[in-house]
């Protein structure tokens, strides 16, 4: 029998998670029938995407539930959409435990894709739009996805991936028609039956790519979760609001996006999507739907700030309560930009798609310690150890360890993160400053992160010593007060041999994702080595640095 005090501690975090939702709105009074309805559904969907959009058109039908630039669709539309391309999928041999691949940005497509996963069990894999057709390629023959939903812009990037499997179209432009022999999803829905799907005996998981030590992307493998307490957990730090407009700017096939996708379920929120990053774009849509809510990756605050102040000034959003920003390093000088410019309405979060979130912080943080990764919320707890495994104390430097119900299963490939005492690696090393705050000082392994995308240099390494030209090259990451970090690489040439930065950018471009492309090459006569032989990285960054002032 558990410990009284573990008994009470469950029952507290219970009753905080029941207050925390009320607040937010996910609880409250409402007729009996309809309560019954949701609560319903809940059972028997339990908190899934399926469950997310059936609950929304029990309680709102007619609001709506998305904004994009097709136009809107209400809560009841999206489940009778989702229903009629879960049923037509199921006639077409898609079902539980099946892989569909999801190719595609923002919009009210993606949503259909993952929802109709959710109602037949199927598993969806999320494809990084950025990825070059190789990778896709790669990703899709280790994952064995049944079916391929891709933008038609991407028509080529899937060619020799989508062989042998089936595909779909879920967005095309409209003056160049749809591509020819790919069904559209539209069509699917159309031709559709609308009526509810049983629940699947197994619920559909959901796997978001990250990068592997060899930089080939892994599949990070997430069941659903087993309760509301990681949404009470989130909504504690950033004062989300059922029913409000939400912009989601991030890209919601990457952890930050996808979050705000699955919260506005759980929220009733209208999304406000729009499939490429404009800033004044951005701040005109946030305008026009008086959004109370903006989520980005740091780097498109840094593009918004950019913008004239009279271009900023000319759209009303006196409704914006929330920026909330993750994905890759905030800088302390752009969060207080930030709120100078926005007010106090900036909340930066930490994670990674392994754990999730570790960490959030708060207006009232990062104005008192610019920088600062915030505080784990209720039902996190984040520790830090040295390399022996031991605990170390305030101030101290350790590798970041993460525990909450979140925490994914592992890769798809196989493997994991590094475990202490049931709590997961982020693969990051930090310290606790004052009054409790995270701080993140770096990757405990050469991972670089530029933008919010994760790069080992190794693979971009290989790559290049492929070139004819290239006798043998090595990358590094550097500082970037856009990007967090941006890639650097150092190439000795092939005796003889000539190349250019240009042709080697665009050599890396046509075969890796365009994140992946250095911003600067080079060129060395020997790259220096210790006794060993080993590539010393850190005197190349530091030499580098010094030459360029960077």
């Amino acid at each position: 029998m558990p410990p009284l005090q573990h008994v009470l501690d469950l029952i507290a975090g219970r009753a905080q998670a029941v207050k925390v939702l009320a607040e937010a709105g996910v609880i409250r009074p409402m007729r009996p029938e309809k309560a019954i309805q949701m609560a319903a559904t809940m059972l028997r969907w339990g908190p899934t995407p399926a469950a997310g959009y059936t609950i929304s058109a029990v309680r709102r039908p007619d609001k709506v539930g998305i904004v994009d630039e097709l136009g809107t669709l209400t809560f009841q539309e999206i489940h009778e959409r989702t229903n009629a391309l879960a049923n037509a999928w199921s006639d077409l041999g898609i079902g539980e435990g099946d892989g569909v691949a999801i190719l595609c940005r923002n919009h009210r497509g993606f949503v259909d894709a993952t929802v109709a996963c959710s109602k037949l069990g199927a598993n969806a894999l999320y494809l990084n739009t950025m990825f070059a057709g190789p990778q896709i390629t790669d990703v899709c023959k280790r994952e064995k996805p049944k079916a391929i939903v891709y933008d038609q812009e991407f028509e080529d990037l899937v060619q020799e991936a989508g062989k042998r499997r089936k595909r779909f179209v879920a967005w095309f432009d409209g003056d160049d028609g749809p591509p020819a022999g790919d069904p559209l999803l539209e069509d699917l829905i159309a031709q559709g039956d609308v009526a509810d799907l049983a629940p699947p005996a197994e619920k559909g998981r959901v796997v978001i790519l990250t990068s592997g030590t060899t930089g080939t992307p892994k599949g990070a493998n997430r069941s659903q979760p087993k309760s509301l307490l990681p949404a009470a957990g989130l909504l504690s730090k950033i004062p989300l609001r059922a029913e409000d407009p939400w912009m989601v700017a991030a890209p919601m096939f990457h952890s930050w996006g996808f979050a705000h996708f699955t919260l506005g379920m759980a929220l009733g929120a209208q999304l406000v999507l729009r499939r490429k990053f404009d800033p004044e774009g951005t701040l005109s849509a946030m305008a026009q739907h008086e959004c109370t809510t903006l989520v980005v990756v740091p780097v498109m605050l840094s593009r918004i700030l950019e913008l004239p102040p009279e271009t900023i000034e000319r759209y009303d959003l006196r409704a914006l309560k929330i920026i909330g920003a993750s994905g890759s390093a905030l800088p302390g000088p752009l969060a207080t930009e930030v709120m100078d410019r926005f007010g106090e309405v900036l909340y930066n979060l930490y994670g990674s798609t392994e754990v999730a979130w570790a960490t959030i912080a708060q207006p009232r943080d990062l104005r008192a310690a610019p920088g600062t990764a915030g505080k784990p919320p209720f039902g996190t707890i984040v520790k830090l150890y040295d390399e022996d495994g031991r605990e170390v104390g305030a101030g101290e430097t350790g590798r970041i360890f993460v525990g909450n119900e979140l925490v994914f299963d592992g890769y798809t490939g196989g493997g994991n993160k590094a475990m202490i005492n049931g709590l997961m690696s982020t693969g990051d090393v930090g310290h606790f400053g004052e009054g409790g705050r995270l701080f993140v000082d770096g990757r405990d392994d050469e991972m670089i992160v530029s933008g919010g995308e994760n790069v080992f240099p190794r693979e971009v390494e290989d790559l290049l010593s492929h070139h004819e030209a290239v006798d043998e090259a090595a990358v590094v990451g550097v500082a970037d007060d856009k990007f967090g970090q941006r890639l650097r690489a150092f190439v000795v040439c092939s005796e003889g041999a000539s190349v250019t930065e240009d042709e080697l950018k665009s050599y890396i471009k046509s075969n890796l994702a365009s994140y992946k492309v250095p911003r600067e090459v080079v060129f060395l006569d020997e790259l220096p080595r210790n006794a060993t032989g080993k590539v010393l990285k850190r005197e190349l960054a530091a030499d580098d640095e010094a030459k360029t002032g960077s």
